[in-house]
């Protein structure tokens, strides 16, 4: 693989693009013709954002994916860990350029993400429940941001809100799966225990599904949105108490429910 395809994570770059037009979709639904130009200049923002904390991460990460990805361009000697700096430098300025072009709220979405993303890989990434919540910000905001380029941020504030606690749950329940290899992060699980940590995950999908009838019921969505979306719902609380005993299980259901979810708001915006 080229070694630049390889740093940026081409890939997660492209699913970041999607869950920003995701976001616009569910804010306007099929009045995202009328707004191309703010959705391919944003696309653009979250393009860079991530090749800029791909590349950052691989940078910081360089002597412990020597045993873990090896194939990896700075671990495998074909690029030089400055060379990876720059760039991941290169891209969050020009993500945060482009995105002075969008309006005012866009702008502070994009800083923020900025901010928080430069805390993660530096400092919260070993810190436990703080860089789950790092991750999980930065889920939602994508959908934030695709609701705030059109002017309508509020239509896309509740599934924000469940994207950031979803992610949360299934975050926590990751950890929980991996504490024998952790060895390097002090994760929620080591704090507190595995039971513990496992409530706050349980806590995080429940929160989510009592968040989710807010849309219908402020009147943004209709009666496509709540049947679909009472469907994530059974996900979310099977989720809340299957991870107990099976974590892997638990995680991968909760990215099915996340799933379910978002074609429950995109029902919602289109319909």
């Amino acid at each position: 693989m080229n070694r630049y395809i390889q740093l940026f994570r081409v890939g997660n770059c492209v699913m970041g693009v999607v869950g920003l037009v995701l976001g616009t979709l569910v804010a306007v639904g099929t009045g995202i013709v009328d707004h191309l130009q703010a959705v391919a200049l944003a696309s653009a923002v979250v393009f860079l954002f991530f090749i800029g904390g791909n590349s950052l991460n691989d940078y910081l990460d360089r002597e412990v994916d020597k045993l873990a990805h090896p194939e990896r361009p700075i671990p495998s000697g074909r690029m030089l860990p400055r060379t990876a700096l720059r760039i991941s430098a290169a891209a969050f300025a020009l993500s945060i350029l482009a995105s002075l072009f969008l309006n005012p709220l866009s702008i502070a979405v994009v800083l923020t993400a900025v901010i928080i993303m430069l805390a993660y890989e530096l400092r919260t990434k070993k810190m436990g429940l703080i860089g789950n919540m790092s991750i999980a910000w930065l889920t939602g905001a994508l959908f934030l941001l695709g609701g705030a380029i059109v002017g309508r941020i509020e239509y896309t504030v509740a599934i924000g809100i469940m994207a950031f606690l979803a992610t949360l749950g299934r975050e926590i329940v990751k950890d929980i799966q991996d504490m024998g290899s952790d060895f390097d992060r002090k994760t929620l699980p080591q704090k507190i225990g595995a039971k513990r940590a496992g409530v706050v995950a349980s806590i995080a999908f429940l929160a989510a599904v009592a968040l989710s009838f807010q849309p219908y019921l402020a009147g943004f969505f209709n009666e496509a949105y709540l049947a679909m979306v009472l469907l994530a719902d059974a996900i979310f609380i099977y989720c809340s108490y299957v991870h107990f005993r099976n974590p892997k299980q638990g995680q991968r259901w909760a990215k099915y429910g996340m799933l379910v979810a978002l074609v429950a708001f995109l029902l919602g915006g289109l319909l």
